[in-house]
């Protein structure tokens, strides 16, 4: 699950999981048996402590990749007496991110501190450390390391998870998903235990040859998606989700991913919720006009949302606003 911040996974379960339990999540954090870090993208992520090992090194030349935004400040960096000292530091005791770039700096005073503590989150196991708070995570939580048995950087395995989770699906799909690039290689080794099949613009796609695929005319029921979920961001072609003229409203401007809704398998609006004392409010904004078929649904979804989520609040509503003007 995507895990920017530590609210929108316990969203993305409910929706997808029959009789998911928050605290069962919680307990599964708080005792290492999953995982928050970085990963695909270079963003946080939650998996299992058991993906983790499975994950982790796979995604190493995308999170490498990441470093491009330090620009000339890597330049100079030295990666492995950097991860020299900050194994070091982190075997002491487990360290917030703001702790850990201030003692790197007294360690390597010539380098930029913020750069010295990104280069270490993209270049050492690093997860975050879960506590009693509402959601399992503080807003600055400690990071500690997280090495795992598996060292390969074969993605196969990687790319088979993400066919079982997204495919039908392209090379350039799965790339999209993962941040990785070149991973052509891997589906050719992997091409004769794989279903193929060629979308309406004859691009090959490909699936577990096992895998559900449900036909057109199978039921997909009002859903709703949290921040920065990956089903939005798991494809090069998202036409299968999201309308070409509808894909400006995924993100704001400084590049958040919005909370999303589904009809009929389609993401059709966005959705925030507002909260008093003792209220919770979930407003959703359509990209046009929906049918009261459509607005009835995701009034009831969004009812349960509400009282799964937002359970503390005595007074659950809502609001459909009108679509936006162009």
């Amino acid at each position: 699950m995507q895990a920017q911040e530590p609210r929108p996974p316990f969203v993305g379960l409910w929706s997808r999981l029959r009789d998911f339990r928050p605290d069962e999540l919680l307990e599964a954090l708080r005792a290492g048996a999953v995982l928050r870090g970085p990963l695909f993208r270079a963003t946080l992520h939650l998996v299992t402590e058991a993906d983790w090992s499975v994950f982790r090194a796979p995604c190493q030349p995308a999170l490498s990749r990441a470093l491009r935004v330090l620009g000339t400040r890597a330049q100079t960096l030295d990666l492995e007496a950097l991860a020299e000292v900050s194994r070091g530091l982190l075997r002491e005791r487990p360290r917030t991110a703001g702790e850990l770039r201030a003692l790197l700096h007294e360690a390597i005073p010539d380098e930029d501190q913020r750069a010295l503590g990104y280069a270490v989150r993209t270049s050492l196991p690093l997860v975050m450390v879960a506590t009693d708070d509402r959601w399992g995570f503080p807003r600055d939580a400690r990071l500690r390391l997280a090495e795992g048995a598996n060292t390969s950087e074969d993605p196969g395995e990687l790319v088979r998870r993400y066919l079982a989770a997204y495919g039908p699906a392209s090379v350039a799909d799965a790339q999209a998903w993962s941040g990785l690039v070149g991973l052509a290689p891997a589906f050719e080794a992997l091409r004769p235990a794989l279903a193929r099949f060629s979308d309406e613009r004859g691009r090959e796609l490909f699936d577990l040859p096992d895998a559900p695929r449900p036909g057109a005319e199978e039921p997909a029921p009002a859903r709703y998606l949290p921040e920065f979920d990956s089903l939005v961001l798991a494809h090069a072609d998202r036409s299968r989700l999201i309308a070409d003229e509808h894909r400006r409203y995924l993100t704001t401007k400084n590049l958040r991913v919005n909370a999303t809704a589904l009809y009929d398998g389609e993401v059709c609006a966005t959705w925030t919720v507002t909260r008093t004392a003792r209220a919770a409010t979930l407003q959703i904004t359509p990209f046009r006009s929906l049918s009261s078929a459509a607005r009835r649904a995701l009034e009831i979804e969004g009812l349960a949302l509400l009282e799964a989520n937002e359970g503390e609040r005595a007074t659950h509503r809502v609001a459909v606003l009108a679509p936006p003007r162009d």
